[in-house]
């Protein structure tokens, strides 16, 4: 035992011994991932660190995501570095489509010199009904920090075959102010955050996305919706995941959504179209709810 610990009142001991028998547990499985259990099984991977994977170039290394995601049956549920679509990476926010000082990068297809990167914990907390992971993260151009972003995320034990995942994300300018804006490119105006799901069995015939309307049999490109989900087949089992947006989020509920069965994503595409400004001392707060579904849950209608 180490001396400090010889030293600590025993009331204090006692605390950490609850935290060490709690449900949850955070550990670092890699010199850049951080990842959650729940009773011993993964939840999801933090990437805290740059990511590579062999095969693709330097310059597609990115962090300040979370993959892989499991299912509450334990089935990997997101992808990363598919070759179709390298850029996209399992649970993550980012813009195409960014300003400041007049010059413009994109962090959502992991381009040009700007970046997302991890900056400092802010909480890693657990207990038996939920954990919670607070991080610091920044926008930085080379060596210049110019957005903060502070991510939030309260994972809550399984039930019904369901488990939530709740999302607070905050950027704020700061010093310059920052211009996002949903791509261009087309009109297709997506951006924001978003979930890029493993292959299904079946490819995209089999692929079921369902919104607040139903069934939604066509791909969508800022397509309003107060939700999404994509279940279908994995590895043999029903599994899927879902996407609220939070009602005091701007824009609620007519933000536009892309919506793709091939490659299975679901992105709420905040803010489209139309530019927002990010300013320093007026953080932009966006809230999501993922829920992720396994056996009954992935085969209901919702």
């Amino acid at each position: 035992m180490h001396r400090w610990l010889l030293a600590l009142p025993i009331v204090l001991l006692t605390g950490i011994v609850s935290a060490a028998e709690a449900k949850f547990e955070f550990k670092e499985t890699s010199p850049t991932g951080l990842e959650l259990d729940d009773g011993g099984r993964p939840v999801f991977v933090y990437n805290f660190g740059p990511v590579l994977k062999t095969g693709f170039p330097k310059t597609m290394a990115r962090s300040s995501y979370i993959s892989p995601v499991w299912s509450p049956d334990g089935t990997v549920l997101t992808d990363d570095f598919n070759k179709d679509h390298p850029h996209h990476r399992g649970i993550f926010w980012a813009w195409m489509e960014i300003s400041v000082d007049g010059k413009k990068g994109d962090i959502w297809t992991v381009k040009g010199t700007f970046q997302d990167r991890f900056v400092a914990w802010k909480a890693k907390e657990t207990s038996d009904s939920q954990a919670k992971l607070d991080v610091e993260n920044g926008w930085f151009d080379g060596e210049r920090k110019f957005v903060s972003e502070k991510v939030g995320v309260v994972v809550h034990p399984v039930d019904n075959d369901q488990r939530m995942l709740d999302f607070t994300l905050a950027f704020e300018a700061v010093d310059q102010p920052v211009t996002i804006i949903g791509t261009s490119e087309g009109n297709k105006g997506y951006g924001g955050f978003a979930m890029r799901f493993a292959p299904r069995d079946g490819g995209e015939k089999a692929t079921v996305i369902t919104t607040d309307k139903g069934s939604f049999k066509k791909d969508g490109i800022l397509s309003p919706h107060p939700w999404a989900q994509v279940t279908g087949p994995f590895n043999g089992k029903p599994e899927g995941a879902r996407i609220d947006d939070d009602p005091s989020n701007p824009g609620y509920p007519r933000n536009g959504w892309l919506l793709r069965h091939g490659f299975g994503l679901l992105n709420v595409s905040y803010p489209g179209l139309t530019p927002v400004t990010l300013e320093k001392g007026k953080p932009l707060v966006l809230k999501y709810k993922v829920t992720l579904l396994s056996g009954a849950a992935a085969k209901a209608e919702k």
